[in-house]
C-alpha cells in the first residue's frame, strides 16, 4: 500500500508541475486537451473504483487550464479519500465496470490504480515532448526527482 500511496503522491506532484508549465508557456490547444484527458480519465477510474457507472463520463473533452486546475484538486481529494480507506487486502478486490462502448470488464483495484498512475505518466511524457518541440524546456517529472 505504501508504494501505491507514493505513486499517487508523485502523480499529484507531476500533474501540478505540468499545469504550472502549461500556464507559463505558449502551447497549442491539443496539449491542453491531452492534459485534460489525463484528468478526465482519472475521474472515470475514480468512479469505477467507487462502484459508480462511468460509461457516460468523458475521457476526451475540450477544456482550458482553469478547468484542469479544478480537476487536479478534485482528483487529488478523491484519490486521497480512496487511499486512506483502502487496505492491502482491498487492493485485490475486483471492480466490475463497463467502458463507453458498453463492454464489461472486471479488474482488481490494484491493477486499476497502477494503470492510472502509468497512464498519466505516459501522456505527461507526450506533453513534455511537444513542449520541447515548441522550443520550451520540458518540466522534470521523473519519479526519482520527486523522491529526492
Amino acid at each position: 500500500m505504501k508504494t501505491i500511496q507514493k505513486m499517487y503522491d508523485h502523480l499529484n506532484w507531476a500533474n501540478q508541475r505540468i499545469l504550472e508549465t502549461l500556464q507559463n508557456v505558449e502551447v497549442e490547444d491539443q496539449l491542453v486537451r491531452l492534459f485534460s484527458h489525463i484528468l478526465y480519465a482519472e475521474q472515470v477510474w475514480i468512479a469505477r473504483i467507487q462502484g459508480m457507472d462511468s460509461s457516460q463520463m468523458p475521457i476526451w473533452s475540450d477544456g482550458d487550464l482553469e478547468s484542469c486546475a479544478t480537476l487536479i484538486k478534485q482528483n487529488e481529494e478523491s484519490f486521497k479519500n480512496i487511499l486512506t480507506k483502502i487496505t492491502n487486502a482491498d487492493l485485490d478486490n475486483l471492480v466490475s465496470y463497463s467502458n463507453s462502448k458498453g463492454k464489461e470488464f472486471i479488474t482488481s483495484t490494484r491493477d486499476i490504480l497502477t494503470h492510472v498512475a502509468l497512464h498519466g505518466q505516459y501522456h505527461r511524457g507526450q506533453i513534455n515532448l511537444q513542449i520541447r518541440a515548441n522550443a520550451f524546456e520540458p518540466v522534470n517529472i521523473d519519479y526519482i526527482s520527486f523522491v529526492r
